[in-house]
């Protein structure tokens, strides 16, 4: 961890005993932010002047009435409504404000959080990297050359540097799961239905969902019982957890059963030697800690029609709701008439599909209580592969990025990626622990013991 960058959990305890004030804890951040960022790019707003004068209100309300995030600033994708400022979705669509905070960011701020900034996306977020005509690249922060992943890079490249503890993402295809691996830190896909997308009822016909990337397993755990709950307009919907989320991670676990798959989800693709000594190590560090790790093949259901389906699908709907559709990228624009050339009965076939796909994946949990696969097969892309390639060039390449991470987009289970080593490029490698549908807390807390007995998130070795 960053040692210059304290956790979410103690800036909220130091904030809450009246050690220290939320002023203080946003001019830190921002004084991070104004460090990095301009080596990175993983900011498109800083929000200075807003965010210091919601950190005084907190101030101003006394100790005795902050909340469980009093104080942390956060930092949202571009893809989330906060009043009276431009939702870019990573592009040029919309100019006009949102009217009002979306019911994350609502959460996030009657919490206690200081939302400090905006962070970088590909736009709709339709490409594993972090890239867009509007506000360029995002750079890895362990190398600069190669990408962060996507679409959520800019939210995990501010929490790997310690520009804040906490960002929020989102995740339709791997979008929180495979920054986080590429960049060494924690990202969580939540359930689908654990967390409300309002103002939209589903987002993109439940393939994507909100969620956040931290350092570590308590401030997800944190962040998770903040944001968790459906509104009334919502599609989908998950039974809340039987216990808060903090309790499950601080509680830790007895032994588990966790099923090592020893084949990728997308036949014929082959994971990187690099990739498969850090799984076989990570395998090994659960195994000393107690839980019984086998290793098998997986009779993975094929994702791909009911994925691509809904993927083109959810990217029309969005397409209508912005201002400008015509200012969209060229390759979103072909993306959009994908999604409009098909018919109302292939998404209803698409969704027929996922409810198989859930089945499939659910039957893997008979033997174990998590699966184990790695989250990337290989090392990131380029920072700037995608720039020039047209609509069939980047969907190519981002089909192996992918491979490992959609299918539980489409079945709605719970997924998160954490640290499990380094390649020889000296980047980090993340494994991917999914659960059955609804129970984060095996994750959370299977994520705190590995924190607890060493770390789970590497110190990123640039200057704080």
């Amino acid at each position: 961890m960053n040692r210059s960058a304290p956790s979410a959990v103690e800036i909220a305890r130091e904030v809450r005993r009246g050690r220290m004030s939320a002023r203080r804890s946003v001019e830190d951040a921002l004084a991070r932010i104004a460090a990095i960022d301009p080596d990175v790019n993983a900011f498109t707003v800083v929000r200075r002047r807003a965010a210091l004068r919601e950190a005084e209100q907190i101030d101003r309300a006394g100790a005795a009435l902050a909340g469980p995030l009093a104080g942390v600033p956060v930092a949202v994708k571009e893809e989330y409504d906060v009043a009276g400022e431009v939702t870019t979705l990573g592009g040029r669509g919309n100019t006009a404000p949102a009217h009002a905070d979306c019911a994350v960011v609502q959460r996030l701020r009657a919490a206690g959080a200081v939302i400090v900034g905006r962070t970088n996306m590909s736009e709709f977020g339709q490409f594993p990297a972090t890239q867009s005509a509007l506000h360029g690249a995002c750079l890895n922060p362990w190398d600069p050359s190669r990408s962060p992943g996507g679409s959520s890079g800019g939210s995990a490249v501010a929490v790997a540097t310690g520009m804040v503890p906490v960002a929020m993402g989102s995740d339709g295809g791997g979008s929180l799961r495979i920054p986080a691996s590429a960049c060494g830190v924690v990202g969580l896909k939540p359930a689908r239905g654990r967390v409300s997308s309002a103002p939209l009822d589903e987002h993109w016909l439940g393939l994507a969902g909100f969620g956040a990337i931290t350092r570590g397993a308590r401030d997800m755990a944190l962040v998770m019982d903040v944001i968790s709950g459906s509104t009334a307009g919502d599609r989908w919907r998950t039974a809340p957890p039987t216990r808060p989320f903090a309790e499950s991670a601080e509680g830790g676990t007895g032994a588990l059963r966790v099923l090592a798959a020893s084949n990728p989800v997308m036949p014929g693709a082959g994971v990187a030697a690099p990739v498969g000594a850090a799984m076989r190590d990570f395998a090994q560090r659960l195994r000393a800690l107690g839980h019984d790790v086998r290793g098998a093949r997986v009779a993975w259901p094929t994702p791909t029609a009911a994925f691509l389906t809904l993927y083109f699908a959810g990217i029309r709907r969005e397409a209508e709701l912005v201002d400008h559709p015509e200012r969209l990228e060229p390759r979103t624009r072909v993306s959009v008439r994908v999604g409009a050339a098909l018919p109302a009965c292939a998404v209803r076939a698409a969704e027929r599909g996922a409810r198989r796909i859930r089945a499939g994946v659910e039957a893997a949990f008979l033997s174990a209580d998590l699966l184990m696969l790695p989250t990337l097969i290989g090392a990131p892309g380029g920072a700037h592969d995608l720039r020039g390639k047209g609509w069939a060039a980047a969907m190519l390449a981002s089909t192996p990025v992918v491979s490992n991470t959609a299918i539980f987009n489409v079945s709605g289970h719970p997924a998160v990626s954490v640290h499990a080593g380094f390649g020889p490029d000296g980047l980090p490698i993340g494994a991917q622990l999914v659960a059955r549908t609804g129970r984060e807390d095996l994750l959370l807390a299977l994520a705190a013991q590995l924190e607890h007995s060493g770390g789970l998130c590497p110190p990123w070795p640039g200057r704080p």
